[in-house]
């Protein structure tokens, strides 16, 4: 659905995107994850028709998007960072006049703009001025007029900067409705977002794609990768250490008689660690696999530069 090939962006002397290539599948939401200054809006704006490439190439729905712009912008809803609204029109003449501008006749854009109420939660609202509305409510009508047209595609640049919790979880339910029926890239420096949201992750940093793949791949990358949580009471650390499974063993701390530990191991220690208990007498409270988080990953894959 979406393929960049070497995406190169200059601006004079300054190269904000440099040699960047991915691929999205149909239905897949996608975060595409960096530091602030990253390139991250830069290469959406390229994907959008919005800025012309230096040099590369990219097709959106199997289109080029330098040879066939009109065409990539009929089948891309595009949500900014801030949602470019006119303050004193209601909610419903605005949509009316995006679903007009998408090409809508007089009885379709009524019922786009009916529709799209309903699905981002603004039933009933149409009366409502944007200049009144919170950012919370005004992100929802900015993906209101992305969705006006039934985009197969929707780009999303930072679309819960800014919000409190509670409308941080409203837009996230929204988007992730999305899945399956849109093709999604969020663009985004949250970490959360990207777990909260999205099975698969692009991570830019210096302009520079450095990391793609599922959530579990990136974080394959932190150091350390995969270990394993223990919290036993009647075993310590060098019985544990002695099991031929157990290469390093760690003390997280002690609660009364309950102690844990971490354990860092080639192959699964757990049935190994469960029988020595057994034939101990020891109990166990906690006995899990742990996977590196996302933040420890991130900062693995960009170093100092986030």
């Amino acid at each position: 659905m979406i393929e960049a090939r070497s995406l190169t962006k200059a601006f004079g002397p300054r190269v904000a995107v440099e040699d960047v290539s991915f691929t999205i599948e149909t239905g897949e939401v996608v975060g595409f994850l960096g530091p602030n200054g990253a390139g991250k809006t830069t290469t959406m704006r390229i994907l959008t028709g919005f800025l012309p490439a230096t040099s590369g190439d990219a097709r959106v729905a199997g289109h080029d998007v330098f040879d066939e712009p009109m065409e990539v912008k009929r089948r891309v809803g595009y949500l900014p960072e801030s949602p470019p609204l006119y303050p004193e029109l209601c909610i419903g003449d605005y949509l009316a006049f995006a679903a007009e501008l998408r090409g809508f006749g007089a009885r379709e854009r009524t019922r786009r703009v009916g529709e799209v109420m309903e699905r981002v939660g603004l039933t009933g609202w149409d009366r409502r001025i944007l200049g009144s509305l919170s950012k919370g409510y005004r992100q929802r009508v900015g993906l209101a007029q992305a969705l006006i047209h039934d985009p197969k595609v929707l780009i999303l640049d930072e679309p819960t900067s800014g919000l409190d919790p509670g409308q941080v979880i409203g837009i996230r339910d929204l988007i992730r409705s999305l899945a399956g029926t849109h093709t999604v890239i969020l663009s985004t420096h949250i970490l959360s977002e990207v777990e909260a949201i999205c099975p698969r992750a692009i991570i830019i940093a210096g302009g520079k794609l450095r990391a793609s793949g599922t959530l579990a791949e990136i974080r394959a990358r932190a150091p350390g990768g995969v270990w394993w949580y223990v919290e036993v009471a009647g075993l310590d650390g060098p019985a544990l250490g002695g099991l031929p499974e157990v290469a390093l063993v760690e003390p997280l701390q002690q609660q009364g008689e309950w102690r844990a530990f971490r354990l860092r191991a080639p192959a699964d220690p757990r049935p190994r660690v469960a029988a020595l208990a057994a034939r101990s007498g020891a109990r166990i409270r906690a006995l899990e696999e742990r996977q590196p988080t996302l933040e420890e990953a991130f900062l693995a894959i960009v170093g100092k530069e986030g």
